[in-house]
């Protein structure tokens, strides 16, 4: 009886535990926007069904990460240079609901990593880390963003996170610091119009670190516990990126799937070796690929920019192969990534529309316009799809074939995070402010 008791047991937290799982890093436990969480929100206002709200000292378009009951969270105080001349916007035609960030222009810029109590939105700890230059002024970005683009990741054992000026800190689960490395200094500039925005992948004992800027192109391989080189896979000169790159499994092991400004490509995450690509220029690749079903799903990013579905395991060029199951040609998010959940992939595109399209062939199901601006890539589980606009409205699709809004729910604040679901909750981060939704 006693053993009979303790299988029971097992098999209860294992089966609750896969369903209360860690945000971890951009993208959730899978990498791809899904979660596996039932008794998801649906409503809410500013007053109505909000556990927590904490103000955030510096301000940053990062998205946060959750381990246990620590909400992680990166940003920036002071503002730093932001590049001179017209900057592209999503909004087109008059649209005025876009704004930029407002912190004011300061000679001193610091980087934080804080954490937060999931449970009540405590603030737990503070790391500061003051942003260093390696030329006469920091790297310059775009006006709605700063040097906080990238998210944090964690293992559960360490944090880590990367800022806009190549610095990058290691921190024990209660702020400490455990290694840094400044890899401007290191491998170069950190020169890439906009700002540096990919985030740190893990991948079992390794840190990999996609830094696609104009004068050099690479891919970095860390020691995620010394910081310590592993591998560098060169990938030229004038390649640009403001994507993640994403883990999948093939069916010859696993791979590394980069998006960037001339390719789609598919490394070993072991040594670097490139395994497949497919040829395509964009001009601003910010989107991540999505994996569900044994099957890579992604836009190119820039406006209307295409989407395509890719089987791993391709070897050379993949374009005209089995390995390229669809491409659409237009029609894709500027910014926001693309959500695959169900057979269905949904986007959310510069224009306001949401769309879905069936995820074994690309046909399109529906189109619904809901006049908002979307930067923040789409989350889903528990039967819903989560679409968080700029100006603060999330709206809440039925996981559906069909275009079925289930609700329209408005906060105060410029939104630019991606949402985040954990523990039954649905956290998301405005410039300068952390929301808990959900009891």
């Amino acid at each position: 009886m006693t053993k009979l008791a303790l299988t029971a047991l097992t098999l209860f937290f294992a089966s609750t535990a896969g369903h209360a799982l860690d945000w971890p890093q951009w993208r959730g436990p899978s990498g791809n926007g899904v979660s596996a969480e039932k008794g998801l929100p649906v409503a809410w206002t500013n007053d109505k069904n909000i556990a927590w709200r904490a103000k955030l000292e510096g301000q940053g378009v990062s998205s946060p990460i959750v381990s246990g009951d620590q909400v992680i969270v990166t940003s920036q105080v002071g503002r730093g240079d932001v590049r001179p001349g017209n900057h592209p916007m999503l909004g087109q035609r008059g649209d005025t609901s876009e704004r930029p960030l407002t912190a004011a222009a300061a000679d001193t810029v610091t980087f934080l990593v804080e954490s937060y109590s999931l449970k009540d939105g405590k603030r737990l700890w503070q790391y500061r880390l003051p942003a260093e230059r390696t030329a006469e002024t920091l790297p310059e970005v775009h006006q709605k963003t700063n040097l906080a683009n990238p998210s944090p990741s964690t293992d559960g054992e360490r944090i880590y996170a990367w800022f806009g000026t190549g610095q990058f800190v290691a921190l024990d689960m209660k702020g400490k610091p455990v290694w840094q490395k400044h890899l401007a200094k290191e491998y170069g500039p950190y020169a890439i119009t906009w700002g540096h925005s990919s985030s740190p992948t893990i991948y079992g004992d390794t840190l990999i670190l996609q830094c696609d800027h104009e004068p050099a192109s690479y891919l970095l391989a860390l020691d995620k516990k010394t910081g310590a080189q592993k591998w560098k896979a060169d990938r030229g000169k004038g390649l640009r990126s403001y994507s993640t790159p994403t883990i999948v499994t093939g069916p010859n092991g696993d791979e590394l799937v980069v998006n960037s400004s001339l390719r789609l490509e598919g490394y070993d995450p072991k040594n670097g070796e490139r395994l497949w690509f497919y040829e395509e220029a964009n001009n601003f690749p910010t989107t991540v690929p999505s994996f569900t079903d044994g099957v890579i799903v992604t836009s190119r990013g820039y406006r209307s920019g295409p989407y395509m579905a890719i089987r791993p395991g391709g070897r050379g060029n993949i374009a005209g192969t089995k390995n390229l199951m669809w491409h659409v040609p237009t029609g894709a998010p500027y910014v926001s990534s693309v959500v695959q959940y169900n057979g269905v992939v949904y986007m959310a595109s510069d224009l306001g529309i949401l769309q879905a399209a069936d995820a074994k062939t690309g046909e399109r199901l529906f189109q619904g316009r809901t006049g908002n601006l979307y930067s923040a890539a789409p989350v889903a589980g528990d039967g819903k799809v989560y679409f968080v606009a700029e100006n603060g409205e999330t709206v809440v699709l039925k996981a559906s074939r069909e275009f079925e809004i289930l609700s329209r729910n408005q906060l105060s604040g410029r939104f630019m995070a991606s949402p985040v679901i954990a523990k039954g909750r649905l956290l998301l981060k405005s410039d300068d402010e952390l929301i808990a939704v959900g009891n």
